[in-house]
């Protein structure tokens, strides 16, 4: 029988539970990030950086990415700053303790990058602005009557735009997975969890449908290959 993707899945995923040690929850986020850069995952964000800073240049830029794991997208969008010779100020946002000590040490080289251990749902939007937020592979692990709590703060906090990347929900992406974990991955987490990510993405119009209740925004949804959308929201002065 085929599995049925017609609605979000509500299904926690494993990575998610804060008791995990650090070992696994290091090998987990390691696979994560094989996973992206065989596809190159985070290229759909760094291009999205690209054409925000092209459209509104700046002498330095300050970027957030919510749920940043162990930090391995603000070490990617530091090392495009560096070599397009831009400057920029980089912080990473998370609930997990574990995946921050990890982040602090594989940026250790970084001194652009900081990290602050907070909940993406009780952010205060008078205390802390950025120019870019950046939300990758975060929003598939909330529930759909959170979602527009986090957007409308994440549009509070941007000066410019911010750029969400998540996993597109459909049987080709499920089936793909599945003969791709079997080959490339090492952990049961992060097999296990793959499925369930794809299950809790989203269709198009789902993401049209929460872009409407952020009305001080331009929005613009592409999907990307492999089995993405880019949400880009324009904010409004």
């Amino acid at each position: 029988m085929l599995v049925d993707l017609s609605i979000r899945s509500r299904e926690p995923e494993l990575m998610d539970d804060p008791s995990m040690d650090l070992s696994t929850l290091g090998s987990v986020l390691r696979d994560i990030n094989l996973v992206n850069k065989i596809f190159n995952g985070n290229r759909i964000t760094i291009n999205a950086i690209k054409d925000l800073v092209r459209k509104n240049p700046k002498t330095s830029y300050k970027i957030i990415d919510m749920g940043c794991g162990d930090g391995n997208m603000l070490r990617q969008v530091a090392l495009y700053f560096r070599k397009n010779k831009l400057t920029g100020q980089f912080i990473g946002i998370d609930l997990n303790a574990n995946a921050l000590k990890m982040g602090r040490e594989l940026s250790a080289q970084f001194s652009e990058i900081s990290f602050l251990e907070q909940n993406i749902l009780e952010l205060d939007s008078n205390e802390l602005h950025c120019d870019i937020l950046l939300c990758t592979l975060t929003m598939h692990h909330f529930k759909n009557h959170q979602i527009p709590i986090f957007l409308d703060k994440f549009v509070q906090l941007s000066q410019i735009g911010v750029i969400i990347n998540d996993l597109h929900r459909s049987r080709s992406a499920y089936y793909s997975f599945k003969l791709f974990r079997s080959i490339f991955l090492k952990t049961k987490v992060a097999r296990h969890d793959g499925l369930v990510s794809i299950k809790s993405g989203f269709q198009r119009s789902e993401l049209e449908q929460f872009s409407r209740t952020l009305p001080r925004s331009n929005h613009c949804i592409q999907w990307k290959w492999a089995f993405r959308y880019v949400w880009i929201l324009y904010v409004n002065p």
